[in-house]
């Protein structure tokens, strides 16, 4: 017979291991579905110098690493499984892992949204040392050198101008030769004395590996096929991102890039009616900040109402 949980955490990032840790403290036994990326983006995040508490920084794998334990302390369950398929239509929700079948009585989605990459190997190897996808986590570390961006929309133009406060030179390289950002925007870049745009052009390898440091990219111009080196320090993708909620379509509302929208913060919908017991915090649900300490934020607001949901409800 298949157990019936109070609540299961989906995703082991910022917000769903604040959800784990209140609601365990809440003595509400919760089970942590960790995903393909247990510990989300911090976990191949090197040095992360903006949350609260940690003067000197700390890395992005001990801060997840410390509040596993944390949740763990205060009866948090983790299992390595992620989502198969889910059914919200009935009361308790069920849900289908790849450790097998759930049910449960309230659902915290924090499944996060995963940084659209390129998919080069010599950019993978180097993710967290010259290669980020967060301007606004990583920008800091690259003050006086020169670096590049890739990408061609609002997101790419925000990261470029955000990073002229730290780098000496940013160079914006786009494949194509017209750009998708919003004419304030691109206007915005253009006019910026420390931003260059390279169009028509694609990144081959980032170099460095050996190294383990960004030392510069190899480009291949898509009309020419003409192959250049360009010198520089960093590497930031500004090709979006993809929230993980998939499993979600058609059981909750989403935006048209598949974000889950929330009412009052946390709260999910469903065709513009929310769905009792059930909450998504996180990246999931913010295009907006993405940001570790909004995360958390965010995870304790879920976990709150989890626990008021239930003692509504004679749990």
């Amino acid at each position: 017979m298949t157990e019936t949980r109070d609540t299961v955490i989906l995703g082991s990032g910022c917000a769903g291991l604040t959800a784990a840790i209140y609601t365990g403290r809440a003595g509400l036994n919760p089970l942590v579905l960790e995903g393909h990326e247990p510990g989300g983006q911090l976990s191949i995040t090197t040095l992360v110098e903006n949350f609260p508490g940690f003067p000197e920084g700390i890395q992005g794998p001990e801060l997840i690493a410390n509040m596993k334990q944390q949740a763990e302390r205060f009866g948090a369950e983790f299992q390595l499984a992620h989502l198969s398929a889910v059914d919200l239509s009935v009361h308790p929700y069920k849900l289908v892992t790849s450790a097998g079948e759930i049910c449960t009585r309230t659902l915290i989605v924090a499944s996060g949204a995963s940084a659209r990459w390129l998919g080069l190997p010599s950019e993978q190897a180097l993710i967290g040392h010259g290669v980020s996808s967060c301007a606004t986590c990583d920008g800091f570390f690259f003050r006086g050198k020169e670096i590049a961006v890739v990408g061609g929309g609002d997101s790419a133009m925000e990261e470029a101008l955000f990073l002229t406060r730290f780098a000496t030179k940013v160079t914006l390289i786009h494949r194509r030769d017209a750009f998708r950002a919003s004419k304030i925007m691109l206007d915005r870049a253009m006019a910026h004395p420390n931003i260059e745009l390279m169009t028509n052009t694609v990144v081959e390898e980032v170099l460095g590996v050996e190294e383990k440091e960004v030392k510069g990219l190899r480009l291949r111009n898509v009309k020419t096929g003409n192959i250049t080196t360009l010198p520089i320090s960093g590497l930031f993708l500004g090709i979006g991102h993809e929230p993980n909620a998939r499993m979600f379509k058609g059981q909750m509302d989403t935006d048209e890039e598949g974000y889950i929208r929330t009412k009052d913060n946390v709260f999910t919908t469903h065709r513009g009616v929310v769905v009792p017991g059930v909450f998504a915090c996180g990246d999931v649900q913010d295009r907006r900040y993405r940001q570790a300490i909004t995360a958390a934020g965010s995870g304790c607001m879920a976990a709150l109402e989890v626990e008021k949901f239930l003692e509504e409800h004679g749990r």
